[in-house]
């Protein structure tokens, strides 16, 4: 199994399965550590679907109001739509990101508001 490492959304990633070699799918684990919200960003061109493993949270999909999630629900997430998730809860977030196509780096767009900018750290 890849490593984790740190994306600069603001939560950690294990990549199961991301490969040039199958451009129609990639699926990756998210971890979200306790009291952490990602930033806001946007995918071109991926449709992107949140299935939350353990933990709960509380995802924003474009200008919709936050929406609470826990294990077993599932978020689709457009082209091109905002998103952001957050962990208000005791243990990690933990779910599976499944994008198609393939996610690749140059699809990610940082939109969060320039006041809103948090710095973003290395480490666990």
């Amino acid at each position: 199994m890849a490593d984790e490492y740190y994306f600069e959304e603001g939560c950690f990633i294990t990549e199961l399965h991301n490969s040039a070699d199958d451009p129609a799918v990639s699926v990756a684990r998210a971890r979200v550590p306790v009291g952490v919200t990602t930033r806001w960003h946007v995918l071109a061109g991926i449709v992107e679907r949140y299935l939350i493993e353990s933990g709960e949270g509380e995802v924003w999909v474009g200008e919709a109001p936050a929406r609470r999630v826990v294990a077993g629900d599932t978020v689709v997430i457009a082209p091109g739509q905002r998103q952001r998730i957050r962990n208000p809860g005791a243990v990690d977030l933990l779910f599976l990101a499944v994008c198609t196509p393939r996610f690749v780096p140059s699809a990610y767009t940082d939109v969060e508001p320039e006041h809103d900018r948090r710095p973003i750290v290395s480490t666990p």
